[in-house]
């Protein structure tokens, strides 16, 4: 029988035992909990939306974009660079596109077009070139990570078409971007976000 002596010394061994199990689920559902490109990628996989109608698809893509927009900056930018809900967006009308497009782009956006339209040109154009720098980085890093094909290199698609960076640098971001269809929307998106990350760092408005 346990003396009185050391009684204490086991009910508090059994408390801090008990304690890190229960750390230690709640971390394991906090991790299975956290949304993540993967996840987003096996629920765009396993809904054909082409099937789907009325509530039940308006329904499919709100879940769609908030899985998008639980997701990470890193997180983020994976699943826009591998174009996790391509499949869906080529599926949906131009009224969902829109509407999609609107929901899933980061708070504040808009507020980065106006405030890019006010640095001087030369900024403009080191932004827009350190975002698709970086784009390009991660994209190189993501097809590294997942042991799929080398997306780098000379040989690899930009970013953004050369076509639609020309629009961009002459017509102006805010512009152009008001005046694009859906489509071109969705293909400025990663370049979009990756230029808020840009400006919110300072870099474009130091030594202006």
């Amino acid at each position: 029988m346990m003396s009185q002596r050391w009684r204490p010394v086991a009910y508090c061994a059994i408390a801090v035992c008990g304690i890190w199990l229960v750390a230690l689920a709640g971390y394991r559902i906090a991790r299975n909990a956290k949304m993540t490109a993967d996840k987003v990628r096996a629920y765009a996989e396993s809904v054909d939306i082409s099937k789907l109608s009325g509530d039940a698809r308006a329904k499919a893509i709100r879940e769609l974009a908030d899985k998008l927009n639980a997701l990470s900056l890193e997180e983020r930018r994976k699943a826009r660079l591998e174009r996790q809900a391509w499949s869906w967006f080529d599926k949906m009308t131009e009224e969902e596109k829109a509407a999609f497009i609107e929901a899933t782009m980061p708070t504040g956006f808009k507020q980065m077009l106006t405030s890019f339209e006010q640095l001087p040109d030369d900024k403009r154009r080191k932004t827009i070139d350190d975002a698709l720098k970086r784009l390009k980085e991660a994209r190189d890093q993501v097809a590294g990570g997942t042991g799929g094909p080398n997306q780098g290199g000379t040989n690899a698609p930009p970013i953004l078409s050369d076509e639609l960076q020309a629009k961009v640098r002459t017509i102006g971001l805010k512009t152009f971007y008001s005046q694009s269809s859906a489509q071109t929307k969705a293909e400025l998106a990663p370049v979009l976000e990756e230029m808020q990350r840009v400006m919110e760092s300072g870099r474009p408005f130091r030594n202006r």
